[in-house]
This record gives structure tokens, sequence and C-alpha cells, in this order.
């Protein structure tokens, strides 16, 4: 279904983000016989609903506004729309066509697409194959989960999209390049189990891509796409016969493509992430080997995601790190990995939605070098718990993120590292993961000596 296919019909559109006002925009002119906006909650994620867009879709809130969308031939849902939401449920029993802006998006724009998902590694992964392959020539617009809300895309001759798992639940289409990063157990309160998890996020490659990039280290996609989706085109990376790292140098094959050191980002996990990016380009059609020079060059350029292991440094000596954008448990021991070689502490914790940390504690036993572990609100105090009588790992609980950045002050040698890798969302304690982040710089200048 298109943004097309909307004419003549009864349209409600359920959310009042960003992506919904993106979704009113853009159906408006199509010409449905009705379009209405739905709020079924107030928070600090809705918009004021101004009178422009009251103009285009009236809005309906509260308990009665079910009425709204089970009136409509077609209901557009956000992403913020949970599977599990008791609306959906009865909207699916009734038959209902339910969409999102993704898919409508997508049914048009397949065809000169790169859809890129994961657990972890999705972001970094999308922003590198964007200015890849404008390095390579090839103009194109970022967008989806990271950046502009895909209905809010200008025309390009290419478009990247990194997509979540709440936008891949709802597409009929593949985009022409599909890539998964990684999967892991998350966000089950809105999927509602890890089947349905990982069903969602791999309905992005359920419908006809030209190519699926993964890498060989992908175990848990390899698996998965295995027993859901066979026989996929897919493109291996990360092996002897692709894209990999070896001495120091990035390969494809045999052939030397240019040194690890070109690479700005820290950790083996961003080498994946290039090795998957590199992948994706080939797929689209780029000579990667020569477009080489200029690829090495434009990594030169690229120096990462804000609140994606952000340095920040001190006056004090010590490393303070931002990695906010760690939601799981995966990407905190990714992180950590990355400054093994220094005296670490590490603050984790946010909202608790019941995540299974037994990964951080399965590193933390493992692990050969001593730890210090600050646990935050809300979830700190039980993943604390749950390294309880490791001998390598020295931990306390804060009561706020503030008081964790004091705490580090204290208790980090000189010349060492202040890790925020929550391993949770921000959600509860902070509008989202940005202002997690605003809160932990100024908490740095603040109890800068």
């Amino acid at each position: 279904m298109q943004l097309a296919d909307l004419r003549d019909r009864r349209v409600a559109v359920w959310g009042t983000g960003r992506e919904g006002v993106a979704a009113v925009r853009a159906i408006a002119p199509v010409g449905p016989a009705s379009l209405v906006a739905v709020d079924d909650r107030q928070n600090f994620l809705t918009t004021d609903w101004s009178p422009q867009l009251a103009a285009l879709a009236p809005l309906h809130t509260g308990p009665a506004a079910f009425d709204a969308l089970s009136a409509a031939d077609v209901v557009v849902r956000s992403p913020g729309v949970a599977q599990t939401h008791p609306w959906m449920v009865r909207l699916r029993a009734a038959g209902s066509r339910v969409t999102g802006g993704t898919a409508l998006w997508m049914a048009a724009h397949r065809d000169r697409t790169v859809g890129i998902t994961g657990s972890k590694g999705k972001s970094t992964t999308s922003s590198l194959v964007s200015h890849l392959l404008a390095a390579a020539g090839r103009p194109n617009e970022l967008g989806g989960n990271i950046g502009i809300p895909v209905l809010d895309l200008p025309p390009a001759p290419a478009y990247v999209l990194e997509l979540s798992a709440y936008q891949c639940a709802d597409l009929d289409d593949s985009p022409r390049v599909a890539a998964v990063t990684s999967l892991f157990p998350e966000h089950l309160d809105w999927t509602g189990g890890e089947d349905e998890y990982y069903r969602v996020k791999l309905n992005l490659v359920a419908n006809g891509p030209a190519a699926v990039v993964v890498h060989a280290g992908s175990a848990a996609v390899l698996g998965e796409l295995a027993r859901r989706h066979p026989g996929l085109p897919l493109h291996v990376v990360g092996g002897e016969d692709s894209f990999h790292v070896r001495d120091g140098v990035f390969h494809l094959g045999a052939a030397p493509l240019f040194p690890r050191s070109a690479l700005r980002l820290l950790g083996a996990h961003n080498e994946a992430n290039l090795c998957v990016a590199l992948g994706v380009l080939q797929a689209y059609g780029v000579d990667v080997r020569d477009a080489a020079p200029a690829l090495e060059a434009a990594l030169g350029a690229f120096a990462g995601l804000p609140h994606r292991l952000e340095r920040i440094e001190d006056p004090s000596g010590l490393t303070f790190v931002d990695d906010s954008l760690s939601t799981i448990p995966q990407a905190a021991v990714h992180a950590i990995e990355a400054f093994r070689d220094r005296p670490l502490t590490v603050l984790l914790g946010g909202e608790d939605r019941g995540v299974d940390y037994t990964p951080l504690r399965d590193y933390f036993e493992a692990a050969t070098v001593p730890t210090t572990v600050i646990g935050m609100p809300d979830s700190g105090a039980r993943l604390v718990s749950l390294l309880d009588g490791l001998p390598l790992v020295t931990t306390y609980v804060a009561d706020s993120l503030v008081d964790a950045v004091a705490l580090a002050r204290k208790v980090t040698p000189a010349g060492g590292v202040v890790l925020m890798s929550p391993a949770a969302p921000s959600y509860g304690r902070f509008d989202n993961y940005a202002h997690r982040s605003r809160v932990f710089r100024q908490a740095i200048e603040d109890s800068a000596p």
C-alpha cells in the first residue's frame, strides 16, 4: 500500500509525535475521504496539535478515541504504538487494516533504498553507509529512526534508512539492499515476547530484497534468517573471502583496502560495523576496490555519532565517555571492551524493563582486569546485585546520574576512564538519550575540581 492508495479512504493517524505529524502532512494532500488523528495518551512526546494540524486532521484523544480508529478504513500507527497495545489487539481481531508511515513510504521507494536494522550497531552502520555512499559518488538522504522521519525525506537518488523493530513491523516491501547488524532480545514489552521481536525485526527482509548483508560473527542473525527466511540472497561479510580486518588492515578477500587506523571509531564492534557498511556498498553496486582511496579519505572525516562512545576530556586528567545510546547489556559490553587497557569506572542503569543483565555478569566474570561499576536508578541496584562476589569488580550504587559522576571522580584512578554506558533506556528519569547526555555533561562540568 502506497500513499496514493489512501485517496478516497477514511484514514486515522494514531500518534501525535513527529512520525504522526509527518504522516498527517503526507496523507492530507492525497485526498482521503476523511483524515483524523488519534492520541490515546498525553506525555512529553506529544506534539502540540496546532490549528494548522487540526485543520488537516481533527484530533481525538482519550479512551473514546478508539471509535475513531475502528471507523477508519486504514489506521496509520506511529512507531510508539506497541504490538501489545489493547487497541491494536482489538483492531487486528476486527480485521482492520493497520500500517505505518515507513511502510507507506517504502512501497514507493524500495528500489532506491538501503534499510538497516539490528539490536545494536544500526545507527553507526547506517551513518557509515550514508557517508561512504556519498564519498563514492552516490548522493543519498539518511533518515528513519535516525534523523528525518521517512515521510519528511526530500526527493533523492538514493536513501539510507535506520529502522527500528517498530518501523519494520508493518513493512509489506523490503528495501533493495537490507542489512541486519545483530539480534538480542529487546523491546519485549512492545512486541510481547522474544519470538515476536525477532519476527518484526526480520520483517525488513521478508518481502524480496535484492541483497541482505550480515556479519559472519552474528550467529543469532544467521540462525534466525535460516529459520524464518531460507533462500535469501545473503552477502556474509567478516570472513576471509569478503570484507574483514587482518593485521591492522581492512581487506576485501586477499586485497588490502586501507589501514584500520582510517576508522577513527574504537572497538572491534565498529570494525564489524564498517565491514557490514562496505558489504552494503558493494551490494548497492559500488566498486569498493576502485573507491578505496575515496572511502579511506571519507573515514578520516567520520567522527561517529553523538552519544556513542563520545569522549569528553577533563582538566583532571580523567576521560569521560558519553555512550548514552547504549540501551542493552550487549552494547555496554562492547563499550567496556574498547577501554579495557585503562583504569575504568562504568556507570550502568536506567529504565528497568526487566532486561536480563546476565551478559554483563558473564563479561565481568571472565574479565582479567579490575573494573569499578556504579549503578544508577532505576535498574542499577538490581544490576549491581548481580555482580556481587566477582573478585575484580568493585561496586557502588548512586541515587542519580549526577551523584554517580561525583562518585566516579573520587574512585577513578588518575588517567582513568569514566564510561557512561547505561545498558538501559533513558525514559523514566529523562526525556530521551540526548537529555541523559546533557545531564551527564553538566554533571561533569559542575563536579570539576
